[in-house]
């Protein structure tokens, strides 16, 4: 394994290597992993700053670090500026990265990747209170992935138990946006929501016991899967910790997932830690 700063575009940066996997992770601002996939192989998360924006709000792509509040996980403090990076410690096994203090509610955003095998890591997505009061959300990890005509998304169901059910919410408006409740990029069987991009722009969330969201590309030989825990009787953004959303001509498709909503005192963090495998 492989870990080494570096320029990625015009970016520092960075990059993690091993026998199986290729990351960057960008250090002027983010929290941002900027590049996933394997060594001398294409990027598989959408990467095209300036291209997509909000207000002030850029997309960049790649992977990022946001806060949901309770009972308004998608709200303007959502789309902040992306903080400076203030804090870059290279380990052993990888590498942390905190952003500077947010002035508006004291508070920092950051990513810790730790290399676990040579296909398997663990991005650790996180927030801390700086401040001296009180604060409460929770952490929202979102990957920007890039789908071609053979990839097809898949969200497991259930927990195998003998008392099993799932939650899923739809979306036919938000913020400007137009989905839809009936929508064939979305079927299921009995073990799983599956998720066929055709490029109608739409999202799901799921409350998802096993906390996994995969991406599997037949022409490009990938299987990608992330997983995060759920935490059973916490408070998620309706009911649901993980989510898929596509956007509009297939340019992208995220995998989401939200960490449970808690009350932070000062000088306390809240986490939601994924395991990323590539195959």
């Amino acid at each position: 394994m492989d870990v080494n700063r570096i320029r990625f575009n015009t970016l520092n940066a960075v990059e993690i290597k091993t026998a199986a996997i290729h990351m960057i992770v960008i250090t002027d601002f983010g929290p941002r992993i900027a590049f996933w996939g394997r060594p001398g192989g294409e990027n598989l998360l959408l990467w095209e700053p300036g291209k997509y924006v909000r207000k002030k709000w850029d997309l960049f792509g790649g992977h990022r670090v946001w806060v949901t509040r309770p009972l308004a996980d998608e709200c303007e403090e959502t789309y902040q500026e992306g903080e400076q990076a203030n804090d870059i410690q290279e380990t052993d096994s990888g590498v942390k990265i905190t952003t500077k203090e947010n002035p508006h509610n004291c508070t920092k955003r950051g990513i810790r990747v730790t290399v676990l095998d040579d296909n398997k890591l663990e991005v650790d997505n996180f927030l801390t209170n700086t401040g001296d009061m009180l604060y409460s959300g929770g952490v929202w990890a979102l990957t920007c992935t890039v789908p071609k005509t053979k990839t097809i998304y898949g969200i497991p169901l259930g927990e195998d138990a003998s008392w099993d059910y799932c939650k899923i919410v739809m979306f036919k408006k938000w913020d400007g946006h137009t989905g839809g409740y009936k929508d064939d990029q979305f079927t299921f069987n009995e073990e799983m929501m599956l998720i066929v991009p055709k490029g109608k722009e739409n999202k799901r969330m799921v409350q998802a016991d096993k906390g996994i969201i995969a991406m599997h590309d037949t022409e490009r030989d990938i299987l990608f899967a992330k997983k995060a825990t759920y935490e059973r009787g916490c408070n998620y953004p309706q009911g649901c910790n993980v989510a898929v959303y596509i956007g509009p001509d297939n340019f992208m498709v995220e995998m989401e997932t939200l960490g449970s909503e808690k009350t932070i005192k000062p000088g306390e963090s809240i986490h939601n830690k994924e395991t990323w495998v590539l195959e």
